[in-house]
């Protein structure tokens, strides 16, 4: 190699390093702007409540949950198939919406249905500073083998009682 290739592939070493060093101080530096507060928070998981198995529906139980958001966490766009979901806004504000209609704002004391086919396109906390939270109810089949068991019919001897029928023009019950 000549004196003349050799400061060359130096000056071009020396021109790499310097590119690379200036390269890493600018991500270290635009890491530093971004703090914790503005990234998207992670959805809280949800805390179960109760789940109970429903003895005259095989297959099938209900599910309490407590959903408690942080400000600005929300959900990707998702199902529930097979699950009737109701939620009450116990805290905070929450902004809900299925099958892509427009986002409803629910404040606490407010209620929300979605039905098993919908897609739950908005779940969000639209505060900047407030956690939301929130339970929800489902009514769901059940994960458990044990609690789809076919139930057997009832004895024919065990008739139930009849309810009552109104007569639209009495104010009283009586008994069929």
């Amino acid at each position: 190699m000549t004196k003349a290739s050799r400061t060359f592939v130096r000056h071009y070493a020396g021109v790499a390093i310097v590119v690379g060093l200036l390269s890493s101080f600018g991500t270290w530096t635009a890491t530093r702007f971004v703090t914790a507060s503005s990234a998207q928070p992670a959805p809280a998981a949800a805390k179960p409540l109760l789940v109970q198995p429903l003895a005259d529906l095989p297959g099938r139980e209900v599910r309490i949950t407590l959903l408690d958001r942080a400000p600005g966490s929300s959900s990707p766009p998702h199902r529930h198939p097979g699950h009737h979901t109701f939620g009450y806004v116990v805290e905070g504000t929450y902004e809900f919406a299925i099958d892509g209609q427009p986002g409803r704002i629910l404040n606490a004391g407010e209620t929300f249905y979605e039905p098993p086919t919908a897609v739950h396109s908005v779940s969000r906390n639209p505060s900047t500073d407030k956690r939301t939270k929130i339970i929800v109810f489902m009514g769901r089949r059940s994960e458990k083998p044990e609690h789809r068991r076919r139930v057997s019919a009832p004895s024919p001897r065990r008739q139930p009682r009849p309810l009552p029928v109104s007569d639209s023009n009495e104010d009283t019950w009586r008994r069929p």
